[in-house]
């Protein structure tokens, strides 16, 4: 089955996707990645002693800001009235990365996996913002989708 580049025309143009037909429905998806770092950076954010202050407070408020603003930053996405964001980070001391996991839904006419995946992103790059003037060696690695729920093509989940 050969799937079409939704955001062309036939005469290979790009253009908004029209979704004024589609059913609402709830839709969920779910993107991680991942945030390498020094050891004493991963000290100070899993202290709490950064210079800058609760380095993961704010790189949460910056996931869920970014969710909320993906149309502005990726120019054939909708604008999507969002349920909710989720964002859950976890340090992994002995292997020097903090991960980021983000669920966002809505009920809609379109899904929300571009939101999911700026929102990982943006807070794992406000991490490196914060952090930055102690290690400058971080690597952000692994952003993705890793499910998503609803919408007309159905459900969608990773192999593991």
């Amino acid at each position: 089955m050969k799937k079409n580049l939704t955001h062309f025309t036939k005469s290979g143009d790009a253009h908004m996707v029209n979704i004024q037909d589609k059913d609402n429905t709830n839709r969920i998806a779910l993107a991680s990645g991942k945030i390498y770092m020094s050891s004493s950076s991963i000290k100070k954010i899993k202290e709490g002693s950064h210079k800058k202050g609760d380095v993961l407070g704010v790189a949460r408020i910056a996931a869920i800001t970014s969710a909320k603003k993906t149309s502005d930053l990726i120019p054939l996405c909708h604008n999507i009235n969002l349920s909710s964001v989720s964002v859950i980070f976890r340090v992994n001391a002995s292997k020097k990365y903090v991960y980021c996991e983000v669920t966002v839904s809505t009920s809609g006419q379109t899904g929300v996996e571009m939101e999911a995946l700026t929102a990982v992103q943006i807070g794992l790059l406000t991490i490196y913002d914060m952090c930055k003037s102690i290690d400058r060696g971080m690597k952000i690695t692994d952003i993705q989708l890793e499910s998503k729920k609803g919408g007309a093509s159905g459900d969608w989940a990773r192999e593991k």
